[in-house]
């Protein structure tokens, strides 16, 4: 297991592991607890709280807010590959998006310039 900038643990994220974290973020926001764009304090106590009874792995809140702020940015990534498109499949087994490779080629080309050049 490797090491956090701090010295402590590094925190591993599983497949499980990010879907439990999902899933309490997701009470904590059905419970109020993000009132705004931002977990309040009681909202990040919980989820602290309750991931570790459940994974009996003690990540502190920067770790645990580093996870949401990755996924955040991949939901955001996922939003912009799907906005406006039509034609799209959906691989269950998979959890992937059904596309030709030239859709593929195309997206990852209008995503690199708008990064690069925006």
């Amino acid at each position: 297991m490797g090491k956090s900038k701090d010295g402590g643990v590094a925190a591993f994220w599983d497949n499980t592991t990010t879907m439990l974290f999902c899933d309490l973020c997701i009470k904590e926001v059905e419970l109020g607890n993000r009132p705004t764009t931002h977990f309040n304090k009681e909202g990040w106590i919980n989820i602290m709280k309750n991931f570790e009874e459940l994974t009996r792995k003690q990540y502190d809140k920067v770790q645990l807010k580093n996870k949401w702020d990755h996924l955040k940015k991949e939901w955001k990534l996922w939003m912009e590959l799907k906005r406006g498109e039509t034609g799209l499949g959906w691989n269950a087994s998979r959890k992937t998006i059904d596309a030709s490779d030239e859709w593929w080629d195309e997206r990852i080309k209008v995503l690199i310039f708008h990064n690069i050049f925006v």
